[in-house]
């Protein structure tokens, strides 16, 4: 049994002209085996469909940036029976857009794989059945998420330096929210009550603050992060009047 790549640049060096002996000193698969490929081609991505085996570009890049987003929020992976992962993400009740847009972002990311909603108290759980569910998302791992490390693999940083909003709307749709808060102040001799809008993203594990932090910086979002009560994570806001519209234009509120 060949992988999927052995196979392609077997195949690409027969193309190229050379000789199936000079292919099979190169990779050492056997000339029968050659001749057959040659023969009777067959396709070379996986049967799985998963992209990340074949080497292949994501389909829908920019689903896959918001769903890393959503995962590493409110997302989880368990181990199921012959190897097969359950891919979760949890959404609330009162915003029936984001459970939509969630299922949206599964059926591009995995296209050869179905898609349930489960209802629970509250909440949506929107899942998928796959072997490959942890190929996607390394950031797999025993334990919860804020007590292990979590870094983005190069391949997930390059789709997320395309896609950055996208990453920010799904972390904001999974830990995020956008408030209105008020103040008072003393105008004239008159207490007057102001509004602004501002954004609020809150974590307990320090990593994915950072992947949070990080990304906004490189949009040009300047952001204020503070120190949750127990030590754990924190809370980032964004209540600088142009960051607001920057997050408005790009991410907006929950739906």
């Amino acid at each position: 049994m060949y992988d999927i790549e052995s196979r392609r640049a077997a195949l690409e060096l027969c193309a190229a002209g050379h000789s199936l002996n000079s292919v099979s000193r190169h990779t050492g698969i056997s000339r029968s085996t050659l001749r057959a490929w040659r023969a009777r081609p067959q396709p070379l991505t996986p049967r799985t469909g998963c992209w990340r085996c074949a080497r292949d570009a994501a389909p829908h890049a920019s689903a896959y940036s918001y769903l890393l987003g959503l995962y590493l929020g409110d997302g989880c992976i368990s181990a199921q029976p012959n190897g097969v992962h359950r891919l979760r993400i949890f959404c609330s009740d009162a915003w029936p857009g984001l459970v939509n847009a969630c299922e949206s972002a599964l059926r591009a990311t995995m296209p050869s794989c179905s898609v349930s909603r489960v209802h629970k108290q509250g909440c949506q759980e929107v899942a998928s059945y796959s072997k490959h569910w942890t190929c996607l998302f390394p950031q797999h791992g025993p334990g919860r998420k804020h007590e292990r490390r979590i870094a983005l693999e190069p391949w997930q940083r390059d789709i997320v330096d395309a896609h950055p909003w996208e990453l920010i709307r799904g972390l904001i749709h999974s830990d995020g929210c956008r408030i209105t808060n008020w103040a008072t102040r003393q105008v004239g001799g008159v207490r007057k009550r102001y509004e602004y809008p501002r954004y609020f993203f809150t974590n307990t594990s320090a990593d994915i603050i950072r992947i949070y932090t990080d990304t906004l910086t490189r949009v040009g979002v300047e952001w204020r992060a503070s120190a949750r009560h127990g030590g754990s994570g924190g809370n980032v806001s964004v209540a600088r009047k142009a960051s607001v519209a920057l997050m408005d234009a790009h991410v907006g509120p929950k739906y």
